[in-house]
């Protein structure tokens, strides 16, 4: 095996120097993250609390009413949309884990919820353009008068993976969703608020997220230059 040379720092005070940056950036980076979890705690105890009626925003009252979920969003298969039918354009394509690929034509218009039909299985997808459910997707043909977002988080919070069946490839049969049923606030305004309450968390979280990716991305570019003597600190 041959001997691996790599540049040295000439003095104990520079690789000082450069460790020191480093812990510094590692230190930011574990804050990030720190902060970025209890956010995401955060939210999904305010979800549990919100979505459920155990907690009610101030200036709303009324008793909640219980409605199965084919009352509230019911759920269709997407369209086929074979990869040699696929040409680019403005519409989002929503498969059964999210957006991936976007087409020249829509299938339905938005705002839209969408979730997994086959393959995986949990996800849920919000969009507020028009869109294409593809056929690995379920999505809701009618908001039933509901927020369109509030359902979004509803969907979310529900976990539809418990009604995922198959060993091989799983799938989500949307008669079982259907049937379950769900507490919901006396009025659009009530969910309309729950939903913008969500949102701003949601917000708070993505822009977290992005500040720890680019912290992850400096100290993997410090590291580039100072180890290798590209960049001297002293």
């Amino acid at each position: 095996m041959e001997a691996f040379e790599f540049p040295l720092p000439p003095t104990k005070a520079e690789q000082e120097a450069i460790a020191e940056a480093l812990s510094d950036t590692d230190a930011l980076i574990e804050a990030l993250e720190q902060l970025l979890s209890k956010k995401r705690h955060v939210k999904q105890g305010a979800m549990q609390v919100l979505l459920t009626g155990k907690k009610r925003l101030p200036g709303f009252s009324g008793e909640w009413k219980t409605r199965p979920m084919v009352r509230v969003a019911p759920l269709q298969r997407g369209f086929d949309l074979p990869t040699s039918k696929l040409r680019h354009g403005p519409y989002p394509v929503v498969y059964s884990n999210g957006v991936l690929n976007h087409h020249a034509a829509f299938q339905v218009k938005g705002p839209g919820v969408i979730t997994g039909r086959s393959g995986t299985i949990g996800t849920v997808t919000f969009v507020e353009e028009n869109f294409w459910p593809h056929n690995t997707s379920l999505w809701v043909t009618s908001f039933e008068s509901n927020h369109p977002k509030y359902v979004y988080y509803l969907y979310t919070q529900i976990g539809l993976d418990r009604f995922a069946t198959g060993s091989g490839v799983p799938t989500l049969n949307r008669n079982d969703v259907h049937a379950f049923k769900v507490r919901l606030p006396p009025s659009f305004e009530e969910q309309a608020t729950i939903a913008t309450v969500l949102s701003d968390m949601d917000a708070e979280i993505a822009a977290l997220e992005a500040k720890l990716a680019k912290a992850r991305q400096l100290k993997q570019g410090m590291m580039q230059e100072l180890l290798t003597g590209r960049i001297r600190l002293v």
